[in-house]
């Protein structure tokens, strides 16, 4: 018996990865919709805090993407850290500080507050997602690492599903309990529980293979192993870089970024901006709105989960990234029209949700298939790190566009248009074709 990629396996194996995918992605996937959550919950923050504090919708975008400034910054060191000191300690030490960060956000009095919290935050959260990233390679070979990418990557989707009416009820149910507004409520209810499972993640999470204790001593070796294996025949080949200025220097690292950037750009338009596009097209209702909010990441979920299960399935990752990002580039296109407004809007954007998510759900297989060792921690936070910069750049410029349009979310959503349509072009422009997140 042969995987995808022609190396042999045992019929056993796949029961093997499925024990260690039910022990890990479970406790990642709800780490990473309490760390989504807390990220953009400004989102929904902003339906009552800028009247309240009389921010402009450009000072909002600037809070709002300013969190990614930090995140830059600390990204690559952060990786590398936890390569050297393991997941366990480093990703439970990165939640307990970005929930302690999160909560102070209830402190918010002026602009300043505002960017400094939002900051500290991305500060706080560095090195979160690109670690998860590197350690699933520890636990899963290229021919499973999409559908597990998927699979935990899912969680930006169900952190829309759950997180809209749990944030739309917080603002409308707590507003003025206690003299507080609802949305310092908000920051104050959806960021203790990041705390919490920081602490749970501090005792459950294993390192690495050779540590789990829920493994038998052949299941650890099998899965060491393997990717032990699997990292040799990419050096041996010559397709992936080893070291930390060997990622720095390799051009399709950079290329990588920018495709991650032009499709985040377009993810965190929806993220920030989904809400009020609800409230100026639909309802002002916030319950309303948080439900509403709901629908778009609800197909995302699914879809995205599809088409990481095909692509592992086939060993085919371009168009399964290229064409989701053609689609999206469609939906947002055609939710410009003036024409297309309230409902038949938000269907056009579940389309736009949809085709980000499942660009995402494989594209992390590429760059781990050109990257290892040292490499792959700083190649990993190096692309995460420069295309996560579209969270800033995004909400910045959509504030700017709304103040000098007298809100007008049309030139907005023809921006997100070409960038979905740059990202897929690059993907087909990458010269050597990538079967099983591996050059060949």
């Amino acid at each position: 018996m042969v995987s995808a990629n022609g190396r042999p396996v045992n019929a056993n194996d796949g029961s093997i990865y499925a024990k260690a995918a039910f022990r890990l992605i479970p406790i990642l996937f709800f780490s990473y919709i309490l760390a989504y959550l807390d990220r953009v919950n400004v989102g929904f923050a902003k339906l009552q805090m800028c009247s309240d504090l009389g921010l402009s919708e450009t000072a909002y975008g600037t809070g709002a993407g300013i969190f990614f400034i930090g995140y830059l910054i600390f990204e690559i060191p952060s990786n590398i850290i936890l390569a050297k000191t393991g997941a366990r300690v480093w990703i439970g030490r990165i939640m307990i500080t970005w929930g302690i960060i999160a909560l102070l956000q209830v402190f918010v009095v002026d602009e300043g507050t505002f960017y400094l919290l939002r900051f500290l935050l991305g500060v706080a959260e560095a090195g979160f997602f690109p670690g998860i990233i590197l350690y699933l390679t520890y636990w899963f070979p290229a021919e499973y690492r999409a559908r597990m990418v998927a699979w935990f990557m899912t969680a930006i989707a169900v952190a829309g599903v759950i997180g809209g009416p749990i944030s739309g009820w917080i603002l409308h149910s707590t507003d003025g309990y206690s003299g507080m507004p609802g949305w310092r409520w908000l920051f104050l209810l959806e960021g203790f529980p990041s705390i919490v499972m920081g602490m749970v993640v501090l005792f459950y999470l294993d390192n690495s293979p050779k540590e789990a204790s829920w493994l038998s001593s052949e299941e650890k070796e099998m899965l060491s192993k393997r990717a032990a294996i699997e990292e040799s025949e990419r050096l041996a080949q010559g397709t992936a870089s080893h070291s930390v200025r060997a990622a720095f220097r390799n051009p399709k690292v950079w290329i990588f970024s920018l495709i991650y950037f032009a499709i985040v750009l377009g993810l965190y338009g929806i993220s920030f901006w989904l809400p009020q596009i609800i409230k100026e097209t639909i309802t002002p209702d916030e319950k309303a709105i948080g439900w509403i909010s709901a629908i778009p990441w609800s197909f995302a979920a699914a879809a995205m989960v599809v088409n990481g299960i095909h692509s592992d399935r086939t060993g085919e990752r371009k168009w399964h990234i290229a064409a989701p990002c053609i689609a999206a580039s469609a939906a947002f296109a055609v939710s410009a029209m003036h024409s297309v407004t309230g409902w038949s809007g938000i269907i056009t954007l579940c389309i736009a949700t949809a085709g980000i998510m499942s660009a995402l759900s494989c594209f992390w297989s590429m760059p781990s298939g050109i990257l290892a060792g040292t490499a792959a921690a700083a190649g990993i936070a190096l692309i995460n790190s420069f295309g996560n910069t579209a969270g800033y750049v995004s909400p910045e410029l959509v504030g700017i566009i709304r103040d000098a349009t007298g809100h007008s979310m049309t030139p907005v959503l023809y921006l997100f248009s070409i960038s979905l349509l740059t990202a897929a072009l690059l993907v087909l422009l990458i010269s050597r074709k990538q079967t099983n997140g591996k050059q060949t």
